[in-house]
């Protein structure tokens, strides 16, 4: 059983979540170089290899001494959408950066540490989505009840009786969650629940569209097999659609490196 977090969180959910739980780590994966040996420089980010099947480019600038900009194209059809990750060793360990959809192309990593060299890359994931459901909650904060009450709902967990014999995703593209839910809580809280047909699975994420929203955006990355989670909102979410995805990874892009300056703040 785990805390859900968000995978980019303001500070505002912050706060919230401050309340009710303790911080949780940030997503580290194993690194895999690629990156050559030349020196790099803010006008030279250095280039290494990229999976033959990603046709992924990534690009990096360095915008101000301690702001990082990414870009990258290509790709083609086929990805759910790509993690970005960075690490400040070529080797790894590589940190998820952010979760994104296929739509979004670009990326800030602002405010970084002066004078350190940081590697970048892209991993593509992909795999099918339930069926969503739309969420209107109570107007209004939380009242005093519902922010002393346990929520015990919210941490993720993994129920037995919602998995099923599970069909693979990498070979198959099937296995999309069934049964999807959604259980308002309080003016804040939605609890979340399906059941588990994917053998190979990643992991899970909860996607969102918020009423002016114009697609799903992931918003909590969840450990393999697990079937249910709690969602603390935010402002926007009052009224939105909600669903889940049971994703694998695929190809890497190219890494990226670019070293840091001296810090121009006080």
């Amino acid at each position: 059983m785990s805390v859900p977090v968000r995978i980019a969180a303001p500070t505002a959910l912050v706060f919230a979540l401050v309340l009710v739980l303790s911080a949780c780590s940030a997503t580290r994966t194993k690194g895999e170089g690629g990156a050559d040996k030349r020196p790099a420089t803010a006008g030279h980010p250095v280039a290494g290899k990229a999976d033959a099947a990603s046709g992924v480019v990534l690009h990096a600038e360095r915008t101000t001494p301690t702001d990082i900009d990414l870009r990258w194209r290509g790709g083609g059809s086929g990805a759910s959408g790509h993690v970005l990750e960075f690490a400040t060793d070529e080797s790894g360990p590589y940190t998820v950066l952010q979760y994104l959809p296929p739509r979004v192309t670009s990326y800030r990593h602002p405010d970084l540490i002066p004078n350190t060299t940081f590697f970048y890359r892209l991993r593509a994931f992909r795999g099918p989505v339930s069926k969503a459901v739309s969420v209107t909650l109570p107007k209004g904060e939380l009242t005093a009840e519902a922010e002393n009450s346990s929520h015990d709902w919210l941490p993720a967990r993994k129920d037995p009786k919602r998995t099923v014999p599970g069909r693979p995703l990498r070979s198959t593209g099937a296995g999309a969650p069934t049964g999807f839910k959604a259980t308002v809580k309080h003016a804040n809280g939605i609890l979340f629940t399906w059941t588990d047909r994917a053998s190979d699975e990643a992991g899970f994420l909860l996607e969102a569209r918020t009423r002016t929203g114009s697609a799903y955006e992931p918003v909590v990355v969840l450990d393999p097999d697990v079937n249910s989670t709690g969602l603390i909102t935010l402002p926007a979410e009052k009224e939105a659609s909600y669903r889940v995805r049971a994703f694998t990874y695929g190809e890497r892009s190219n890494v990226v490196r670019l070293t840091t300056g001296e810090s121009t703040g006080p």
